[in-house]
């Protein structure tokens, strides 16, 4: 696992009809999810207004540290301090400069920064990243904007720099197995976990996935 909290990250997303920010949807989907088993949480959420944002955040805080769980905040080194959140996890092209301060403000936090492709992942692992997301690994509907689907190939490239990477994007219970054969150090996912209709019997799905799964050499 690489040093990291769980094999499994499960990424925020509130239903489309959710503009107010309210959270109610997510938060029940979280709550059985966490039931299920999973014990890493990345809150995203971004396109809320910082108050909204901050409320929900807490609710999402309380929760996972319930189930003695990992929280990482998207995007924001501030609110995860003030959350007191475990990490925060940085958007794709994010400096050195940006990273250090964020280290600042989270001295023992676990600092992740997102990578749409190998140059990416090597800069983050410069910068001292203590994890990267690689996406997409797979196509998908929630990353349509990254560009080809990068295949579990990528994976294996990716780990030469040192940096414990996760696959995220059209991860499905399937594809586990290749993801974690080509050196991933664990999966990220978002769609089917938040969106789907049973959460809970997704979650325990990934889980035995993960538990079955090669590892690479």
């Amino acid at each position: 696992m690489s040093g990291l909290p769980a094999p499994l990250l499960a990424v925020t997303d509130r239903p489309s009809d959710d503009a107010s920010g309210s959270g109610e949807a997510l938060l029940g989907t979280l709550d059985r999810l966490l039931e299920a088993g999973i014990r890493w949480v990345w809150f995203r959420e971004r396109d809320l207004a910082s108050e909204p944002r901050r409320v929900l955040g807490k609710a999402v805080a309380e929760r996972v540290r319930a189930h003695r769980g990992t929280l990482t905040v998207g995007g924001d080194p501030a609110l995860a301090a003030e959350l007191g959140a475990d990490g925060v996890h940085l958007p794709g092209g994010t400096s050195s400069a940006a990273i250090e301060r964020a280290r600042l403000l989270l001295p023992k936090g676990l600092l992740g920064v997102s990578a749409h492709g190998i140059a990416e992942v090597r800069a983050a692992a410069a910068a001292g990243a203590d994890y990267v997301t690689l996406s997409p690994i797979f196509p998908t509907a929630s990353k349509p904007g990254y560009g080809p689907a990068l295949g579990p190939a990528a994976l294996r490239r990716a780990t030469a720099f040192g940096c414990p990477v996760i696959a995220l994007g059209g991860i499905t219970p399937d594809h586990v197995a290749d993801c974690m054969r080509a050196g991933a150090a664990g999966i990220a996912v978002m769609g089917t976990l938040m969106r789907g209709p049973h959460p809970a019997s997704e979650a325990r799905r990934y889980l035995a996935c993960l538990d079955a799964a090669p590892r690479s050499d």
